[in-house]
This record gives C-alpha cells, sequence and structure tokens, in this order.
C-alpha cells in the first residue's frame, strides 16, 4: 500500500519514473502552477484568473473518479465568499481539457436487457492522479491517511493505465451506472467492437463484492446484441492474480498489461 501511495505521487510521466520521489512530487506541483498561471491563458481569448483556476483543479482533484456535476464543483471551488458561475467551470473545464490536463471517461450505453434507465455523466479524471495529489499539495503519508481518498486515486491511476494498453488498438475507457444503482468502474471497448468490464479496489477486502456486481452486470447486458465480454475482472493493488471459479479474472495492478 505504501508502494501505491508512491506511485500515485510520482506518476507515470516517463521523465518522473528516474527520479526521487520529493522531485518527482514538486515537478507536479511546478506542472500545475504552470498551467494555473501560464499555459491556461494561450488557450482561447478569454482572460482567466489563476487563483479560480488553482481552486478549481483543487476541487477535481478532491472529487477525482467521480461523477461530480459542474454545479457541485463550482459551489465547492467557489466557497463561501467567492462566486463561481457554472458557464465559468464549463469553460474552464473546456480549457484544461484542451491543454490535456483532464480527460473525462465517458458512460457506456450498451443494450440492455430490462428496462433500465443508463446514467450519463462523465467520471472526473487528470490524465495523470499524480496532477490531483499536486494540486491539493499532499503526499504519500497523508494518502496513506486517508484510504478512500487513495481508493479514488487508485480508480484514477488504473484509468490512465487502459487508456494507456487499449489507445493503441483503438479502444475508449468507458463507465456504467443506471437507475438500479448497479455501476462498474472501467469499460473497454475496442473498435471492432469487443469488450471488457472492470472493476477496481485499492484492497483485497473487496473483491468478493465487485465479483458480485460483475456477475449482476453481465446478466443486465444483451449478449446477443453486444456480444459476451472478453473477460470481466477486479483490478486490485496488491495480492496475487488468479481466475476465481465463478470466472472472474483478479488483477493485481502490477499485473495489469497490454
Amino acid at each position: 500500500m505504501p508502494r501505491i501511495a508512491e506511485l500515485v505521487t510520482i506518476g507515470g510521466w516517463p521523465a518522473q519514473r528516474s527520479t526521487t520521489l520529493p522531485s518527482a512530487a514538486q515537478a507536479s506541483i511546478d506542472y500545475v502552477h504552470q498551467v494555473c498561471t501560464v499555459d491556461v491563458t494561450r488557450v482561447g481569448a478569454t482572460r482567466r484568473d489563476p487563483l479560480k483556476v488553482a481552486a478549481l483543479m483543487r476541487s477535481l482533484a478532491r472529487n477525482v473518479a467521480t461523477e461530480v456535476s459542474v454545479s457541485t464543483l463550482a459551489a465547492d471551488a467557489g466557497g463561501a465568499d467567492s462566486e463561481f458561475s457554472r458557464v465559468t467551470v464549463s469553460e474552464y473545464l473546456s480549457a484544461l481539457e484542451r491543454l490535456m490536463v483532464i480527460e473525462d471517461q465517458p458512460a457506456w450505453s450498451p443494450h440492455v436487457r430490462s428496462a433500465r434507465q443508463l446514467r450519463s455523466s462523465p467520471k472526473r479524471h487528470f490524465v495523470d492522479p499524480s496532477l490531483a495529489v499536486a494540486a491539493l499539495r499532499v503526499g504519500p503519508q497523508r494518502l496513506l491517511n486517508d484510504l478512500q481518498f487513495l481508493g479514488f486515486l487508485f480508480e484514477s491511476l488504473v484509468i490512465r493505465d487502459l487508456r494507456v494498453y487499449s489507445q493503441p488498438l483503438g479502444g475508449t475507457v468507458l463507465h456504467y451506472r443506471d437507475n438500479k444503482g448497479l455501476e462498474v468502474d472501467a469499460i473497454v471497448e475496442l473498435a471492432d467492437g469487443r469488450w471488457a468490464a472492470f472493476e477496481i479496489k485499492l484492497g483485497q477486502g473487496a473483491i468478493d463484492q465487485a465479483a458480485g456486481s460483475l456477475l449482476r452486470f453481465r446478466q443486465v447486458v444483451d449478449v446477443e446484441r453486444c456480444g459476451e465480454p472478453a473477460v470481466l475482472g477486479v483490478i486490485t493493488g496488491t495480492g496475487y492474480g488468479f481466475v476465481r471459479e465463478d470466472g472472474i479474472a483478479v488483477i493485481p495492478i502490477g499485473a495489469l498489461g497490454p
């Protein structure tokens, strides 16, 4: 677990993988500062307040890997003493996306067997979870003191890796949520129609629950129209990789690959 906290802080930037943890963390902090004060002003003709950009990035970091709405981001980033309109937040989010600082995870809309209403809100992610850590100025020890937040960052790290591995194959990484409360953290869909579904859990204790969710999800999807899933898996932060008797693959992050 401490190593996961370190990797989230260091990030996947090639130049930072071979340096020290403090140097890598400072590089991400410097990059976030550069985005807020310099880069964001170069996107479009609209003047943007660096302090508001920084506040929005902190709010995004607090809500990483969730379906947080623009309205909630506006209220959270603005605080009690500052106004931050939905229009401004949307415009700032667009600028950060164009700068390749953030990348939303869209919702998957498969054919389903019942009249379930599918949610369409995207999940919010930085392109690398180290930017969320840098925006909040936290480090590995503080992350270990808040395992729930570390779990969200770990999910964002896995989404990053799934994107890296699937995009050369023409793949996209999506998520699923319906009005019955059924959720799946990551759906990888390739251009040829093949797809796989993954739950992402930091610890080993939630594997059974995650596997149950994937099996229920398999029953909901109309596989005659969508095809059978290539893989149903639980990606974890620790432990060994194996295939359960119910067919669910357990994949530790260290074994995840193309």
